[in-house]
């Protein structure tokens, strides 16, 4: 027994003393001797009641026991020998104890290390100390309540593997064994981590080398199987041994007291010195030191030689780490959600026991390996989204080997080919990760299980298997395995586990051997079970499939291996064999064995933990999960959510929510059809708090008129509703057929039948607006809805208010302030069951996508006019085509076209022959034709025409270099045109805007790429029915574009062209642009477009990764940029600020902000110093190191969303960007999405939200990214960016609430301004370059012909990062075998073997693909060629042919594109450098926000920003 260190079964028994009348002298002396409880106090004296037992009451009937006031005595009645005087320093008796309740004076029950702390007592049932409880036992039991006091509590048991705990006072040492009911959950915890320190003592025992990681996995493993653990749960039980680490420690260390001079010594064990510093509740450090009498040693010092300070300081933390202790075991015995029995299916696994198939396998061997291995985890943080098992990625293992978790060399039939619940199975691995190359093993090679002598791959090694399949062919089989990160299709094994493997593959041979014997049957269902058996040990020796000729060999191998089998069998296409006696025997034989059976579990990915014993010996990822720093706002909205939408209430869904996946694989045939908008509905009802009383109501007006209406109604600004006053600028309740909603007073009238009316603006309630149930409950949003009632369908007036409150980061504590009692004063009134007041200080529109400031100069003038019934007329008035009154020209749509303007038609109104056809995802744009530029010459009337009526326009076609031939649109510039003499007639409808047309000379003389203005030049004519084009000749003089300049200035720059009219190009001063914050900055694409714009300064960037970070630095020479974590960052600048109270951080984060030193701090922005803070925050923690808790706010604690809001909060900027991927708006509901604008709400930010296609904005590739604008109530929120250039998808809507959707902006399918860039115009004039060319800098060659080229390239002489990724002999061969033209991919290869170098045949077809292809819309793309006429698919981190997107191969070479090729497609200039290898690099490229994208965002930016000066 340790108690808290200190043996004590050495001491020996020591009597009790005699029952004799004490002697007066020493009555105090026994009184006061220990503090005791409140009901023991009155009995301070033996010799006031005298003792006296009698015959019958020492007996006592079962289930019943005495009871006695003293301790003393129950010691006597439960002696088991009799007792003999002895002196007062022998050894404490011994005793049981039973239905027991630790306990302070008032009785309260206590935790048993609460014993440290006070006075504690015992209430219980004392039994004898000899042999087991019986009932006999039990009759000697003798219950004593509040006895002791305890003078500390100890733990043995280490050797047997059982902990025993004995609490001790100052008569006897009590082995404690079964608690009272009321006390069990409380003792429970503590027996919990008494266990966890012997199981800890057990591992260690054994071997004291371990890693923590070892340690922690084989604790957690043990404990979890066992039934008096607290949990099944591997995590939760992993999660408390670490944040039991110090009390575990302490106990072990106590074991060094009894340790023989030669023994290792506890405190000295590396591992658990690393538990005890990894404990994450008992934050404190042990050293090494000695406990004992429940007395913890802290920081090295024993509490015996402390001082009294330093004894209170201590107690303190350890009373303190107690309660902390105390509140943790609360949380662990809260109910939780089983989550698990909603995927448990019926069907059950029978598992496969060692013992069975252990004569097939090798002796035992351990994994050997030297080399460094990375944790599979780290390669995919890329998949921020939960993914179904059939989504993960797929990659290929090469030289790989299965292991448990004593690196044991394990057979993979142990683990079930499905998931299965509850397996005690664990088996990780090792090998060279590469890409799939659809390799499948050829069952008739001998040396299929033999290694290659040469691999290329990455080495990992892997989380924990949770599955693998079989797939197979005439002659071949395919061997996966998943873990929670991927698939991997299993190549060869390494030399060490090779025959490890032979056995699986041997199976395999004998079930294809039997399908081949069972199809030849011509009634195959009387071929039993014996009869197949029989059959197989008929096989010749030297047979493929040959196991033995002895029968019952067989038998014994077909059982054994079963599981294999009957997973092949149940995937044969031949029913009638599926279902053959020979299966059905199979199972029922497996059935007899009495194995475990384990329960099928549905395919959801729940937890990415990698518990490899290697990873303790891998190499350490900087990047790792950190709980994100949150401000005290931004942890309230969230966490308010999160505390009231638990698993047990699943969020609200919407059930027209389109559910979207990222995958860029696939066919976008489905986005096509977009479901019309519906009409949203309005509540019902409303809280029974704010209604009105109903029925005819008494109204008159209070006051006088104010005025009158345009009809000449009288107008007021009060009126009396049964006593309550209706006020304009106020709020009321209306009811219009049975739908009850609340509308803001605008003004009220009496019609000329002397009607009292009302014209009010609806007020929606948040929950209706697209924030659903993450708006705040009281906050009401003005809308542009409105209506005129009469006072009798208003049902009550309501408590509202017009909020507005200073703005600004100055203002930020003083806000917080009022929000808090605005929250407190809210609570207050719905406890007392008063009405709710409403506030609003935002205007919804779901047409416009967003929230506004509100228009308080046109709110509530009680005037007769109303702003929304102005908007709803302008917008039908604009609507409408309208002769102006020359009839020379018209409106429509809120332009004015005249004669001579030059304009835009669609071009299907010109020549309908001519349609889109692309059939592939890369040449989706072909076919597609950008809008014709046409010149009005006449507005067309009929004669007989009155005013009014239709109308045509006569106007002249230019045609566009495209539409000559393909070479003439490769070769010209994009904003070039040829005048002609074809002129059409056309509807006025067929207009669909305005450009200009001007020389050459006069068009914006600066690089416009990406381009933004509607410019054109003309310079030739063509002639379309000759098809020939040559200069404009002298004698035409076409009416070009009238230029407002400056005459003198024209002629001076004649023929250099002109300065750009919205002076994007002219460089901006840096003081007049916005000091902006980039955060995830990568290597800065955003930053690049906003500069380019002339809008932004980046004066500061935050990014993780070294080799981005070192990327923006060289291409952002003035940005400071730090290498960190934003959580570090953002802890350590509300340090600088004194802030820190505010700041919600863990202690690592503060631990490195600490660290920082003062030139980092120096370089920090502070509030008011920035204007603007953008970036592409992940949408989950860096998932690969993700050590949190599962549970819905601990797994939202680690998103980077919520520390990238958290700095808005701080900073306060005057606008805000956010970019994602485009399932942020859909993902988990749009849970994610509607928080985060609930957030900018609440910080009182106008926010719009949107998908826009970067292929619009003059990229060659298909990218759908969400953007989320927020901007300072007093600034002007940008708009979104007109589409520039034709691409093929349709409008991106988002859906709202009640089936509303929003598209941010309109399709180009049917046109658009410009044609689409093509991948010959982005990288046609770039050299060649082999497989695998690792030469960074090389050479042009040739001039550019492209505009994009000419644009891209810039002033660049030098070719850099034109490198490419290298692939395997197997996969160049394909490649090469890939035809070169439009739209091949993987189908295009023949059937056919090939031989590798190294002798090795395989097919030239991935036969995973072909065999699965009907399941994955035939695999489409993968090995895939690139059009030139076509564009990019989707720009990833991992360009590969097995790839997510496999379009990755030159249109003509035989390689997967460059660098450089990749960054062209991204919109990056030539002279923009990437950092690192070529893996960093195309991550780089890969998660940029293509520049010329971030660009058009700028531009509206910079609109802005001057709109509101």
């Amino acid at each position: 027994m340790v108690k808290n260190g200190t043996k004590a079964w050495n001491q020996k028994k020591r009597p009790l003393p005699e029952r004799k009348e004490p002697d007066h002298d020493h009555d105090d002396d026994l009184s006061t001797r220990k503090t005791r409880p409140k009901r023991a106090a009155a009995c301070t004296n033996f010799k006031e009641k005298s003792i006296r037992i009698s015959e019958r009451s020492a007996t006592v009937a079962a289930k019943q026991h005495p009871t006695v006031e003293d301790e003393i005595v129950a010691l006597h009645l439960t002696a088991s020998f009799p007792q003999s005087c002895g002196s007062d320093d022998e050894p404490h008796q011994t005793r049981r104890l039973t239905d027991f309740v630790l306990h302070d004076t008032d009785g309260v029950s206590q935790a048993v290390e609460m014993v440290e702390h006070g006075d504690m007592f015992i209430t219980g049932v004392i039994l004898p100390s000899s042999g087991e409880c019986s009932d006999k036992e039990k009759a000697k039991g003798v219950r004593c309540k509040g006895f002791g006091r305890v003078d500390n509590w100890s733990i043995s048991g280490y050797e047997d593997g059982s902990p025993v705990v004995w609490v001790t006072t100052s008569l006897a040492d009590y082995e404690c064994i079964k608690p009272a009911t009321s006390y069990k959950k409380v003792y429970d915890y503590f027996f919990q981590k008494a266990y966890a320190s012997v199981e800890v003592y057990k591992k260690v025992a054994k071997s004291d080398l371990m890693s923590l990681d070892e340690l922690l996995v084989a604790v957690a493993r043990t404990m979890s199987l066992e039934t008096k653990c607290f949990s099944s749960d591997y995590l939760a039980i992993k999660k408390f041994v670490v944040s039991q680490g110090g009390f575990i420690y302490n106990q072990l260390a106590g074991l060094d007291d009894t340790a023989k001079q030669d023994d290792a010594r506890f405190i000295e064990i590396p591992v658990l010195v690393a538990l005890r510093d990894a404990s994450s509740i008992l934050e404190y450090d042990v050293v090494q030191g000695q406990s004992s009498n429940g007395v913890l040693r802290i920081d090295g010092v024993s509490e015996k030689v402390m001082t009294c300070d330093q004894q209170l300081v201590n107690e303190d933390e350890k009373f303190a780490r107690l309660v902390q202790d105390e509140e943790y075991m609360k949380s662990m015995q809260r109910p939780r959600k089983n989550s698990s029995s909603a995927s448990v299916s019926n069907k059950g696994y029978i598992m496969t026991t060692e013992d069975e198939i252990a004569s097939d396998y090798p002796l035992l061997a351990h994994y050997k390996n030297s080399q460094i291995e990375t944790d599979e985890l780290l390669l995919y943080e890329d998949y921020y989204y939960e993914l179904d098992i059939d989504d993960l990625p797929r990659k290929m293992l090469h030289n790989w080997a299965l292991y448990d978790i004593d690196s044991r060399l394990i057979s993979l039939e142990l683990l079930p080919m499905k998931p299965c619940a509850d397996i005690d199975v664990t088996i990780f691995g090792s090998g060279l990760m590469a890409d799939d190359q659809g390799i499948w093993i050829d069952l008739d090679d001998p040396t299929t299980s033999m290694p290659l002598e040469e691999h290329e791959g990455i080495p990992i090694f892997l989380s924990q298997i949770k599955e693998w399949m079989i797939e197979y062919g005439v002659s071949t089989i395919s061997v996966s395995i998943r873990t929670d990160a991927a698939w991997y299709r299993l190549g060869k094994p390494s030399k060490q586990y090779a025959p490890w493997f032979e056995p699986i593959l041997k199976t395999a041979r004998v079930v294809i051997s039997i399908f081949a014997l069972l199809e030849k049957q011509t009634r195959m269902s009387r071929l039993s079970f014996d009869d197949v058996i029989r059959r197989v040990s008929e096989f010749e020796s030297n047979h493929k499939a040959y196991i033995s000729s002895d029968r019952s060999a067989v038998d014994r191998y077909v059982v054994g291996h079963g599981q294999i089998m009957l997973q092949m069998f149940s995937e044969f296409p031949n029913k009638e064999i599926r279902k053959c006696s020979f299966i059905t025997g199979l199972a029922n034989r497996r059935a007899e064995k009495h194995n475990t059976r384990w329960t099928i579990k549905k395919k959801k990915i729940l937890v990415k933990v990698n518990l490899n014993p290697r990873a303790g010996m891998a190499l350490v990822s900087k990047r790792k999960a950190m709980q994100a720093t949150t401000t005290r706002l931004i942890n309230r909205v969230w966490g308010e959510f999160y505390s009231i939408y638990t698993p047990e209430e699943p969020l609200q869904a919407n059930s027209e929510e389109e559910v979207e996946e990222e995958d860029e694989n696939e066919e976008d045939d489905a986005e096509d059809i977009a479901p019309e908008p519906v009409e949203v509905e309005e509540s019902h009802t409303l809280p029974k708090k704010i209604l009105g009383s109903c029925g005819k109501l008494e109204t008159r007006w209070d006051g006088e008129s104010l005025g009158e209406t345009s009809a000449g109604e009288p107008l007021y600004r009060q009126a009396l509703l049964e006593g309550e006053i209706v006020a304009v600028g106020g709020a009321v309740i209306v009811e219009v057929d049975g739908v009850q909603s609340i509308y803001f007073v605008e003004y009220m009238f009496e019609s000329s039948d002397h009607c009292k009316l009302l014209h009010g603006r609806l007020l929606q309630r948040g929950s209706e607006t697209v924030l659903e149930n993450a708006a705040n409950e009281r906050e009401l949003f003005l809308t542009n809805k409105c209506t005129t009632v009469p006072f009798k369908d208003v049902k009550g007036t309501v408590c509202f208010d017009i909020r507005s409150r200073p703005w600004g980061h100055q203002f930020r504590k003083e806000d917080a302030t009022a929000d808090k009692l605005d929250r407190a004063r809210a609570e207050e009134r719905k406890g007392k069951d008063m009405p709710t007041e409403y506030f609003c200080k935002s205007f919804y529109s779901p047409e416009r996508g967003g929230f506004f400031s509100l228009p308080l100069s046109d709110m509530g003038c009680a005037s007769g006019s109303c702003a929304s019934c102005k908007v709803r007329e302008d917008e039908e008035e604009r609507k409408k085509i309208k002769l102006n009154a020359s009839r020379t020209g018209f409106s429509s749509y809120g332009v004015d076209y005249c004669a001579g303007d030059f304009v835009y038609v669609y071009p299907d109104c010109i020549d309908e022959s001519k349609k889109a056809n692309g059939k592939f995802k890369s040449g989706r744009n072909i076919g597609l034709r950008a809008f014709v530029v046409c010149q009005l010459l006449e507005i067309i009337i009929p004669k007989k025409s009155r005013k009014g009526c239709s109308f045509e326009v006569n106007v002249r076609r230019f045609y566009r270099p495209e539409d000559v031939s393909e070479g003439k649109a490769y070769a010209s510039d994009i904003r070039e045109l040829y005048y002609s003499e074809d002129t059409y007639e056309l509807q006025p409808e067929a207009l669909k805007g305005k450009c200009e047309v001007r020389k050459k000379n006069y068009i914006p003389s600066c690089r416009e790429f990406p381009i933004s203005e509607n410019i054109f030049f003309c310079e030739q004519i063509y002639d379309s029915s000759k098809g020939s084009v040559k200069q404009l000749p002298l004698n035409i003089n076409p009416k070009f574009s009238a230029i407002i300049k400056d005459d003198a200035l024209l002629r001076k720059n004649k023929g250099k062209g002109v300065e750009s009219e919205t002076s994007s190009g002219i460089e901006v001063p840096e003081h007049m642009r916005l000091a902006t914050l980039d955060i995830f900055a990568g290597c800065g694409g955003l930053s690049q477009g906003l500069e380019q714009a002339g809008v932004s300064a980046t004066k500061w960037a935050i990014e993780y990764e070294e080799p981005a970070a070192e990327a923006f630095r060289k291409n952002h020479p003035g940005t400071a940029v730090i290498v960190d974590n934003c959580n570090v960052i953002l802890r350590a600048i509300m340090e600088k600020c004194g802030d820190q109270d505010e700041c919600i951080s863990t202690t690592e984060a503060n631990e490195l902000a600490a660290k920082l030193d003062e030139d980092q701090k120096r370089t920090l922005p502070l509030p008011g110093q920035v204007d603007f803070i953008n970036g592409g925050p992940p949408c989950q923690g860096f998932s690969g190191m993700n050590r949190f808790s599962q549970s819905p706010w601990s797994k939202v604690q680690c998103q980077m969303i919520l520390a990238f809001l958290s700095f808005v909060d701080y900073f306060r900027p005057r606008y805000f960007l956010l970019e994602n991927v485009r399932n942020f708006f859909s993902y988990s509901k749009g849970q994610m999405f509607k928080l985060t604008l609930a957030s900018l709400l609440e910080m009182g930010y106008q926010v719009r939200f949107g998908v826009l296609e970067a292929g619009a904005y003059g990229v060659s590739q298909s990218r759908k990214r969400a953007f989320i604008w927020a901007a300072a109530p007093e600034e002007v929120l940008p708009e979104w960016p007109e589409p520039m250039h034709v691409f093929n998808v349709p409008e991106l809507k988002i859906s709202l609430s009640k089936g509303l959707r929003y598209a941010a902006v309109r399709s180009t399918q049917q046109g658009a301004p410009f044609r689409p860039i093509t991948v010959r115009d982005t990288i046609g004039d770039l050299p060649p370059v082999k497989n695998g060319d690792s030469n960074t800098i090389k050479e042009y060659e040739t001039d550019p012909i492209s505009w994009f080229q000419k644009e891209i390239r810039g002033n660049t002489t030098v070719l850099t990062d034109h490198i490419s990724k290298k692939m395997n002999e197997h996969n160049l061969i394909r490649c090469k075998r890939i035809p070169k033209r439009p739209g091949a991919d993987w189908r295009d290869l023949p059937e056919e073997k090939v031989k590798l170098s190294d002798g090795t045949v395989v097919n030239l077809i991935p036969r995973c693909l072909k065999e699965t292809a009907l399941k994955h819309n035939q695999w489409k793309g993968l090995f895939g060629r690139l059009d030139w006429e076509g564009n990019f698919p989707t720009c990833t981190t991992e360009p590969g042919p097995m790839s997510k997107v496999g379009m990755c191969f030159h249109p003509d070479q035989d390689r997967i594109l460059t660098v450089r090729e990749y960054s062209r497609c991204q919109g990056f200039p030539d002279s923009y450098e990437f950092e690192g290898d070529i893996a960093h690099k195309h991550r780089q490229i890969g998660n940029a926000v293509p520049p010329p994208l971030a660009f058009a965002l700028g531009r509206k930016l910079k609109e802005a920003a001057q709109l509101n000066k």
